[in-house]
Parts: C-alpha cells; sequence; structure tokens
C-alpha cells in the first residue's frame, strides 16, 4: 500500500521531496520455518539442551513452546513474554538418547491474539558415551606405508621412490549379517570409522553422504553420523556393509602429502538400534560376527585418488543369500566410546552436477572442460568395454596456455588421478573415496571418442544452506561474487579447508580472514561449531592455539623437528581465530553458546600471548640496554617469535620464486602484526566477558588492551603517523585495529593511500590484511581509493583475476601471470575472497549494527559507479534483502525487512526507519 503517514516526521517528508515510502506488510499470523539448532528437523542432534527457532510474519510480543515424546508432553514453556524468536532454549528434564520428539510453538503478535501452533520434528542422537556397547572392529588389512615428508622435501620436489602399488593399500569390505523377528517400526544406525566409510544396509546406501565421518582430531573426538534406515530393514535375515578406506585417518594430507597421520590400521564401530510395533527393542552392534574382505579398490587415497576393478566386486556381498566363505573374522580392538561426538550439521554431500561443456580429442586423451573449479569427483558413463579394459582420470584446475594438459598443483602425493578397470560391457562409475580440486579432465584407455554426455563432475561439499546472493550491473562483480561462492563451497569439506587439491588442510588463518564473507553465503554456524570443537581440543596445554586444526601427532612432531616456517605451531592471527571466528559469527547469529563454549580457549590463548610478552624480548633488542619505561611497554607486547606475518604480499613475491619469497612477508611484518592482533583479540575479548556477565573480566581485559595500544604507538608509531615498515598492509591494520592515536589516524591513513597510489591504485596487502583493507580507506575518508582498487582490472586485483577467466579465488594474485605463466600455486583459496563481505556491506550496504541482526542498517554505496546492485542475506528472522537501482532523475532503493529486525535507511545524507516489509524509498541526484 501507499501510505504517506507511515513516511517518518522531522523533515522526512522534505528531504524525500517528490518521493513516496511503499510499505507492505503480511496480514496472516502464523510460525514457520521451524528449526532446532539452525536445522529443519534433524533426526540426530547432539545436545540434551536444544534450542529452537522459528520466523514470524507479525511483531511478537509472546510465545509458547511444547515439547513431547509421543503423545507425551514432557516440557512446557507456558506463555513466555518476549519477542524472542531465536535460539530459545529447552529448559525441561534431560532429553533422552536415541529418541524421537515432536515440538510446537505458537507466537502472540503485539496487541493481537496467538497464532496457530505450528509443529514440527527432532531427534537425538547417543548423547554419552554409557550409550555405547558395541566394539571398533579391525578387519584384516596390512598396516598402512609410513611415509614422512618435510617442507623442505615438498619445496625441492622429493618424493617416494617405491611404485605406486607398493605404497598403497587397498579398502576392506566388512559384513556383518543379523537377523530380525519382524520388520521394526523405527531403526537408528549409530556409526563411524578410523578411516572414512560408507554403509548399506540390504545393498541400499544408508544415506546420501559421502567420506563420512569426515576430518576431525581424531586423538580427541570422532563424529557420529546418524542414519534412519527404518525403510531398509526386512523380517529375517538382513546385512550391514561397511567399505572402508584410510580416508583422514591414515590417507595422505596436508601440504608435505605424507601419510597415516593419526594411525596405520583402520577401523570402524556400529550400532543398529530398532524398535517393534509392541514396543519392544533391540541394539545390535558391531563385534566378532563381522567378517572382512578386500574390496575391488587396488587402493583409494584422498590426495592421491583410487582405482577400482569392476571384475573384483564380490556381487550381493552387503545383502542377504550371499556366502562370506573365505572371509576374514574381525579383530575387535576394544571398547574406547569417550571420543564418539554425535555429528551435528549438514554432512559432505554431492550437492551438485557439472555437465561437460566442451571436450577436446588429443593424442594424449580427451581433454574435458567442466567451465568450473570445484572439488569433487568426475562420473563416467562406459560403452561396449572390455573385460581389463583401463580407463584413467587426471584432473587440473587449468590448462596451459595453448589448451595442452598442465597440472599446476606440484609437491609429493598429489597425482589426483583415479582409474577404474571395466569388466565389460555398459557401465557406470564414480569414485567412491577420494576428491579432487579440478576444472579439467584428461580421459584416457577409451576405445572411442568421449561424448560429452557421458562425462560429468559430481561437486562435493558440506551441504550447507545457501542464504545469501549478491549481483550488481558490473557483471564482472557479479563473477566475483560467484568465484567467491564457490571457493567457499569447494573448501568447506568437513571442516574449512585452505585448498581442496594441495592440502585440504583446516588453516585458521583462512578462516578468520573469510568468516564475515562466509556468513553472508550460507547457514555455517553448525559447520563451524563443530570445526571450533576441534580447534579447542587441538589447544595445547600453554594456551597456544594452533596454525590448523585437526592436528594430528604427525603435524606435532614435523613442527618439532623443523626449522624456520615449518616450525610454527602458533602465530599471529592465524592462532587469533579463536577470537575472531566465534566473535564473527555471534555479531552475525546472536549465538550466544558459541561464546560460552570459547570462552576459556579464549583467555588461555591471550594468557599465553601475555606470558611470552613478558619473558622475551625482538631479536634487535636483546643486547640492548633498554629505559625501565620501553621494557616496561616491550613486556606488554607480543611481538616475538615465528609468524607467517602478512603471508603472500605480492611485492615481496614479486620475481622471486615462490620457496625464496613465502619468507619475506613474515620476517619484514610479524613484529608488528603479532601485537596488532593482540590488541584486537583483547578487545574482543573485553567484548566477549561482557556478554557473558563477566563485568571484571571485561573491565581488566579492556584495559590491557588499551595498555598494549599505548605501548605500541610508542614503539612502533612516529610522530607523523609512520610505521616502521612501508608497506600497505602494516598501514591497515593499524588503523583497523586502531593501534594508532587518534591525532594521527589522519596521517597514518594519508600514507596509506600513498602507498597505494606509488602501486598505480593497486593492492600490496596480504593474507592478514587484505580483508580491512577496502573498509580502512571508506572509514578514514578515502571511499574513492576504495573503490578504485576495487575496480582495479592490473595484477594484483581481484578483478584481474575475473578477467583471466577465473572461477574461483587463487592463493596467489600472480598464479597465472599477463603472459600466461602459471606458478605452481592453488587456484582455489577463499581467503582473499574475504572482499565479498565488502560488496555486500558497502555496496549493498547490509550490515548488522546488533547480534544476530537485531538492528540494522541499509548504507549502500551509491557512488561506486554501479547503475544497480541486489543482495540478500539471511538473518534468524527471514532474509534481509535490498535492491537498489539508479532513475532517470534519481535513485531507488527498495529494501524487505523481516519481522524482528529493526533496521533504518542511510542515503543521500538522511537517516529514514524502515518498517517490517518492503519499503521503497526515492532519492533526486
Amino acid at each position: 500500500m501507499t501510505n504517506r503517514g507511515d513516511v517518518p516526521t522531522g523533515g522526512a517528508t522534505d528531504l524525500l521531496s517528490s518521493s513516496v515510502l511503499h510499505i507492505s506488510s503480511a496480514q496472516a499470523v502464523s510460525c514457520t520455518d521451524l528449526r532446532v539448532e539452525y536445522l529443519r528437523a534433524p533426526i540426530a542432534i547432539g545436545t540434551d539442551t536444544p534450542r529452537f527457532s522459528w520466523i514470524v510474519d507479525h511483531p511478537q510480543d509472546a510465545y509458547e513452546i511444547v515439547v513431547a515424546r509421543g503423545a507425551e508432553p514432557i516440557w512446557s514453556s507456558g506463555p513466555v513474554e518476549s519477542p524472542q524468536t531465536s535460539l530459545v532454549e529447552y529448559a525441561g528434564a534431560a532429553l533422552a538418547s536415541d529418541t524421537d520428539y515432536t515440538w510446537r510453538v505458537r507466537s502472540r503478535a503485539d496487541a493481537g491474539g496467538w497464532s496457530d501452533w505450528a509443529s514440527s520434528t527432532f531427534g537425538t542422537g547417543l548423547l554419552d558415551a554409557a550409550d555405547w556397547s558395541a566394539a571398533w572392529v579391525e578387519p584384516d588389512q596390512q598396516d598402512a606405508v609410513v611415509e614422512r615428508w618435510s617442507i623442505l622435501d615438498w619445496i625441492r620436489g622429493l618424493g617416494p621412490q617405491e611404485p605406486l602399488e607398493e605404497r598403497l593399500r587397498p579398502p576392506q569390505l566388512l559384513r556383518h549379517p543379523f537377523a530380525l523377528g519382524e520388520r521394526p517400526v523405527r531403526a537408528r544406525l549409530y556409526a563411524t570409522a578410523r578411516g572414512a566409510y560408507a554403509a548399506t544396509v540390504n545393498g541400499l546406501p544408508a544415506d546420501d553422504q559421502v567420506l563420512a565421518p569426515g576430518s576431525d582430531t581424531y586423538e580427541h573426538r570422532i563424529s557420529v553420523q546418524t542414519y534412519d534406515v527404518t525403510d531398509a530393514l526386512v523380517e529375517g535375515e538382513n546385512v550391514l556393509g561397511v567399505a572402508l578406506a584410510d580416508g583422514w585417518w591414515a590417507g595422505r594430507l596436508g601440504l608435505t602429502g605424507s601419510s597415516a597421520q593419526y594411525g596405520t590400521r583402520t577401523s570402524a564401530i556400529w550400532q543398529l538400534h530398532v524398535e517393534y510395533a509392541d514396543g519392544g527393542s533391540e541394539v545390535i552392534g558391531s563385534g566378532s560376527g563381522v567378517r572382512s574382505s578386500p574390496g575391488p579398490w587396488a587402493y583409494a587415497d584422498l590426495f592421491v585418488g583410487e582405482q577400482f576393478d569392476r571384475r573384483a566386486v564380490p556381487v550381493g556381498w552387503d545383502r542377504p543369500g550371499f556366502s562370506d566363505e573365505g572371509w576374514t573374522p574381525v579383530v575387535e580392538v576394544g571398547r574406547d566410546h569417550a571420543l564418539l561426538k554425535a555429528f551435528t550439521g549438514e554432512p559432505i554431500r554431492r550437492v551438485l552436477e557439472l555437465p561437460a561443456i566442451e571436450v577436446v580429442e588429443t593424442p594424449e586423451g580427451a581433454i574435458v572442460d567442466f567451465g568450473q573449479v570445484i572439488a569433487g569427483r568426475v562420473r563416467l558413463r562406459l560403452h561396449d568395454t572390455s573385460p581389463g579394459q583401463r580407463i584413467v582420470l587426471e584432473h587440473t584446475e587449468t590448462l596451459a596456455p595453448g589448451g595442452s594438459w598442465f597440472d599446476n598443483i606440484q609437491g609429493i602425493n598429489k597425482e589426483q588421478t583415479d582409474i577404474f578397470v571395466a569388466a565389460g560391457d555398459d557401465d557406470e562409475w564414480e569414485p567412491e573415496f577420494t576428491f579432487h580440486g579440478f576444472r579439467y579432465a584428461r580421459v584416457t584407455g577409451l576405445h572411442a571418442p568421449l561424448n560429452r554426455d557421458d562425462i560429468v563432475a559430481v561437486v562435493i561439499a558440506s551441504d550447507l544452506e545457501q542464504t545469501g546472493a549478491f549481483s550488481a550491473s558490473d557483471p564482472r562483480l557479479d563473477r566475483l561474487h560467484q568465484n567467491v561462492v564457490w571457493s567457499q563451497r569447494g573448501n568447506f569439506v568437513s571442516i574449512p579447508t585452505d585448498c581442496p587439491q594441495r592440502e585440504k588442510v583446516g588453516w585458521t588463518g583462512d578462516i578468520q580472514a573469510f568468516v564475515g564473507a562466509a556468513a553472508n553465503n550460507a547457514q555455517v554456524v553448525p559447520f563451524l561449531t563443530r570445526w571450533l570443537e576441534n580447534l579447542r581440543a587441538d589447544q595445547l596445554p600453554d594456551g597456544r592455539i594452533p596454525i590448523f586444526s585437526p592436528r594430528s601427532p604427525f603435524d606435532a612432531d614435523a613442527a618439532a623437528n623443523a626449522q624456520g616456517i615449518g616450525s610454527i605451531v602458533a602465530a599471529a592471527g592465524w592462532s587469533d581465530a579463536i577470537a575472531i571466528v566465534p566473535w564473527t559469527l555471534y555479531e552475525r547469529y546472536g549465538d550466544r553458546r558459541l561464546l560460552e563454549h570459547n570462552y576459556d580457549a579464549l583467555i588461555r590463548w591471550i594468557q599465553y600471548q601475555r606470558r611470552t610478552a613478558a619473558s622475551e624480548l625482538p631479536e634487535a633488542l636483546i643486547d640492548t640496554a633498554l629505559a625501565p619505561d620501553r621494557r616496561a611497554r616491550q613486556a606488554l607486547l607480543y611481538n616475538t617469535g615465528a609468524h607467517f606475518g602478512d603471508w603472500l604480499t605480492p611485492s615481496t613475491m614479486e620475481g622471486k620464486p615462490v620457496h625464496e619469497a613465502i619468507g619475506i612477508a613474515p620476517a619484514l611484518t610479524s613484529e608488528y602484526l603479532a601485537p596488532m592482533f593482540q590488541a584486537r583479540t583483547l578487545s574482543i575479548a573485553a567484548r566477549w566477558a561482557d556478554v557473558l556477565g563477566r563485568t571484571a573480566d571485561a573491565a581488566a581485559l579492556a584495559t590491557a588492551a588499551a595498555d598494549v595500544r599505548a605501548a605500541f604507538a610508542a614503539e612502533y608509531v612516529d610522530a607523523d603517523g609512520d610505521l616502521p615498515v612501508r608497506l600497505q598492509g602494516v598501514y591497515v591494520l593499524a588503523l583497523a585495529f586502531d593501534m594508532v592515536p587518534t591525532a594521527l589516524r589522519a596521517r597514518t591513513a594519508a600514507r596509506l593511500v600513498e602507498l597505494v597510489r606509488e602501486r598505480g591504485n593497486r593492492l600490496d596487502t596480504g593474507f592478514l590484511s587484505t580483508p580491512y583493507l577496502l573498509d580502512v580507506l571508506y572509514d578514514n575518508g578515502h571511499p574513492d581509493v576504495a573503490r578504485a582498487l576495487l575496480w582495479q582490472s592490473e595484477m594484483p586485483s581481484w578483478l584481474y583475476e575475473v578477467d583471466r577467466g577465473a572461477t574461483t579465488i587463487w592463493e596467489t594474485w600472480d598464479a597465472i601471470s599477463p603472459d600466461g605463466t602459471i606458478r605452481p600455486m592453488s587456484l582455489n583459496h577463499y581467503a582473499p575472497g574475504a572482499v565479498d563481505d565488502v560488496l555486500f556491506r558497502r555496496l549493498a550496504g547490509i550490515r548488522s549494527t546488533s547480534p544476530g541482526y537485531r538492528t540494522a542498517v541499509i548504507e549502500p554505496d551509491l557512488d561506486s559507479g554501479l547503475e544497480h546492485v541486489h543482495a540478500h542475506v539471511g538473518t534468524p528472522y527471514g532474509p534481509l534483502v535490498v535492491f537498489w537501482k539508479r532513475t532517470g532523475d534519481g535513485v531507488e532503493i527498495t529494501v524487505e525487512v523481516p519481522v524482528g529486525v529493526r533496521a533504518e535507511l542511510v542515503a543521500a545524507g538522511h537517516t529514514v526507519p524502515l518498517p517490517s516489509g518492503t519499503s521503497t524509498c526515492t532519492f533526486p541526484s
């Protein structure tokens, strides 16, 4: 409807001139989108105190929740006077394990009546180690070959000398027959493995997930998957089948491609809980009744790939009636259940399929272009094969400039090659226990040219709900945004990894830089909550937060025996992920539990920084007689030790081999960046403690942050606002983290602008500073420079990559140089894509101003040069949508505000409150 009466008073009518504010609002009163722990109808949450969320289409002043087990209510909140619709905590008696519940909610409108009840369901997993009785079972197997390679070996290109087949081993098949007296009415399979596994029941997949249980810090926790297998079970004989491969437990992983990082022998455990119509139940667990045999794989490795022989498939092995004579009884290897944790969130799935856009036949095979760099594998349809025919699939992210095959990922055990051995006739095959980072595949061994319709790329990722979108009048920005989304998808595979082809490792520095952008694009809280549990488990006794998580025993040994960069265990910026990731998620989702669970780990990291600061001096000062006041200042600053600094700063990389260049930025910047992140973490911790009601902690932490900033300014900021190193990143972080006294900020910002201009309006920031670059320029009076950097098309820049045909975010800005030279770097690293957050917050103007978007500001950059921008983000209350466009005589801005969010529009020098629903404002030029 059109209603001038809704236009704000106090001059608002004048400021809008002849414009009209159009408002539409829903009339129905209802609750929708019911969730438990962020998920719709989850079957196995991992907590006995879940939280409930829903969306309303009316301003709520009260709610009521009822939870029931069957027909019996077990908890009612009663009417609660509150507008809260997100993360309302269950407050009844402890929930039981392995139990299905229903819940319903109703909402009362302001000065109105109650909505109808809305209902949903949830279930619990096995919540306690005491719920387990099954044994871990280990199939007959050879020990995995232990390969240990150092970073120096990787740099030198060293690798194993033994043939591949001598260094790899086959996955095993485990067969568990059992009988049921009748068909159950409910059946849940709880399973996990030390390795990667796939479960079937009577020949049917237990679920559509892949590569379970995913990556964990297995020394401390192992995720348990829950499957609803009710429909697969029958009265009489049944068979549970498990295919078990090395996975993250014993396979190759990390920069060096070393194997057996947690163990040399795989094992699995499961329990099948069945319930019958008469109320009876039983539990069937893994144990001595399981038999095993090598499967049809010669090997299956996350890095190397897999080789599968169709002729060796024991047909019917996971169904009743199969004779397992000759199979070997498994060995029970204990009933250690303490580490078993119910998996929460979304598992890894096949989330998309991409058709081939081009197939080029060459003398070396058919080269297939899928048009997009992904994490995943290829599914191939075969015709008229001959027995023993060997088809080879190779994978790469890019081709040589002339279109010939080129492998851009160098290192040990990075073959990314899958091999299929045919049994004859028509067939179809997709690898099971590996995934690759690629855009192109090369297929050899076919008897005829490859038909484009017979090959697809299968995208795998943790199946996160996509909650945000961005588009603009400049198609290059659209492509940049899509590149970020694809890099996020390709690296959110069980954990947030750095790259899906060379390392597959959960680097903390990458996700702390990117978490804001990640939260715009997808629902990431359960995914990152589970990763944070791993990170806390990996925290060292002295408080250090490791540079990546999960962290294996091999990783610990490798760091202890290395020198230089390879010896780094904790690092400024990287380790500060324990502060930045939970706090950013709290800001975007309002989830207080994230703060509660991570507070102790945060404080222990801060204490480590303090102890180190008090006991160490920078190398240049060790033999210097320091005045008492300077020694006191230095004792406050965490500015020693080995760090990565502003990693991969462009000017430090130019014209040098990678192995020589990577140490330059750390040497130049670490002493300054470490105390900057120390101050940033202290400030976050002070606000964090305040939220949790720890007022004494909050005051002490705020004081400590101020002391560190004052000491830093006295030691490193001169009277002109200059810093010791003339690199953009140092200036960016000094401004972003308030390390420069207020009176000098304008000078420091001006010097940053000079540095940008000296580089021809090109960025020269590394991993740690790039996420803050444009915001610092916007916030310090230089939006024109920020825009020039964003629209820069010469290297290094985001749009240079776009113009070069990038479909993901590159690890380095010059991964492909202007002359076409390809460096041995990843083409799928999301960290530099943190700029995507700027697209949402600056160009679209969507900014949360209180936790969980309870309040928000819409302040688009109307001077960006764009003709239109359309974006939305997911909030706990529903999508917050912005669409602005230039018209003939001004600009039109349409905003959709979900009920529960208080928003205001800041544009053309004015502030306009926005009601719930859809509003359109027009402003004259």
